[in-house]
């Protein structure tokens, strides 16, 4: 990505990116480094880790509705496979570069090793602004696209799903495509699709339910009863927006909800079903407020738990001193800076990170996997059982790290995580 952008938004109804000189590669470059002083790996280990394995550049000719061609850019970057095929979202945004797809292809890899998939990190996307395209044009771009891609994907290769300015509808598009361009079906080529044409029940709230999974159980950890819990959430869509949703019903008070209008505040807690997802009706937060604050100063607000669930990089060196909030929980990919994550940590506030808190949608798209693949689908109540025992699995690997080497939340997700990659390396070795 741009050297002052990053990082994917896990809500489409996220607020603007702050100027933020570091990139989502330098960023993940440097988590890695940090992590790896916990533990005692092979120094060429890491170094494979610091270098995607393959990043495609393809033109996308788009012929628009009123008869004109235009030529945009797509990537795919393809990090670590060692310990199974990629898989990582497709987005669409004004800001993707062939450094933010690699940085977010490595965040992948983390997340997947986190969570013990089979599955690398991949990450792709085109350089657009999806609000400026039809719906007609957004098709023919998707399936090009795929067109594009078609000899570094598949469902034993590389997996891609939803992301920033995509949506199910486009992984339908993007299935159907590359299914006529093989002459048969191919659901497991992608995941996030609709349940009708084998996607999976619950994959689209899945990242906001294991957000709010993780917020309860860090709550549990520090000792705060969730019914005496409050919360600020950034960003209303998906993530953002089913967290909230969950945790108000769990009996957290959910103080306040942003946009990128602004935030619905109320120190009381807010009546959460009376405000609309971005996808019910976009932008919408402050229209059905009675107090409204900015984005800015939901995070510094007296809460005990913030979760920012819309951008990268909302969480500075600028701001980090101001943040008031007692334990952090990612719900976007890259919400705080490297920087903003050192002052975090002398300053005692825990901060749980994305690659444990939001992995829920990665590992619901490997239940749909399986579903595709066994051609058997499995119906809510299962996806949703499973997805919380996943993620307790998870939580308690990451926890015993946080215990044993006295670490931040962060640096033992990477130990958990980088501690089974390097045994798959070092048990695969390095072809010659």
């Amino acid at each position: 990505m741009a050297s002052n952008t990053t990082n994917q938004a896990a809500d489409a109804g996220e607020p603007e990116q702050q100027t933020e000189p570091e990139s989502a590669l330098e960023t993940a470059r440097r988590q890695l480094e940090r992590a790896a002083i916990h533990l005692d790996l092979n120094a060429n280990v890491i170094e494979r880790l610091k270098h995607p394995m393959k990043v495609q550049r393809v033109s996308i000719p788009l012929e628009h509705d009123d008869g004109h061609v235009e030529v945009f850019t797509g990537y795919r970057a393809q990090h670590d496979s060692v310990r199974g095929p990629f898989k990582g979202g497709m987005r669409y945004h004004p800001a993707v570069t062939e450094d933010e797809c690699i940085g977010l292809s490595m965040w992948m890899t983390w997340k997947c090793a986190v969570m013990d998939l089979p599955f690398g990190g991949a990450k792709g996307g085109i350089v657009i602004n999806p609000k400026s395209l039809s719906d007609g044009e957004k098709e023919r771009l998707t399936r090009r696209f795929a067109q594009e891609l078609r000899d570094v994907i598949g469902p034993m290769h590389d997996i891609p799903a939803p992301d920033m300015g995509t949506d199910a509808r486009a992984m339908s598009w993007f299935m159907d495509a590359y299914s006529m361009l093989e002459g048969e079906t191919t659901p497991g080529v992608v995941t996030g699709k609709p349940p009708v044409i084998g996607g999976s029940y619950g994959r689209e709230d899945a990242p906001g339910r294991s957000v709010a999974i993780i917020a309860r159980e860090a709550c549990d950890y520090y000792g705060y009863p969730l019914e005496e819990t409050t919360v600020a959430v950034q960003g209303f869509g998906s993530v953002g927006a089913n967290a909230a949703h969950l945790l108000d019903e769990w009996g957290a008070a959910v103080v306040a909800v942003s946009d990128v209008n602004g935030a619905a505040y109320d120190p009381s807690g807010l009546e959460i079903d009376s405000i609309p997802t971005h996808e019910e009706e976009p932008e919408a937060v402050t229209k059905y407020a009675d107090e409204t604050i900015s984005n800015e100063e939901l995070v510094e607000l007296a809460v005990d738990m913030l979760i920012p669930a819309a951008v990268g990089n909302v969480l500075t060196e600028d701001n980090a001193g101001d943040v008031r909030a007692d334990i952090i929980v990612e719900g976007a990919n890259g919400p705080t800076t490297f920087a903003a994550d050192a002052i975090f940590e002398e300053r005692n506030v825990p901060v749980i990170p994305d690659i444990l808190a939001n992995a829920g949608g990665v590992t619901v798209s490997y239940f749909e996997w399986l579903q595709d693949i066994n051609r058997r689908a499995w119906q809510l109540e299962r996806v949703n059982e499973e997805l919380e025992r996943e993620m307790l699995t998870a939580w308690e690997a990451v926890r015993e790290e946080v215990n044993t080497r006295e670490i931040s939340w962060r640096d033992a997700a990477y130990v958990v995580a980088l501690s089974r990659l390097a045994k798959a390396h070092e048990a695969r070795g390095l072809w010659p």
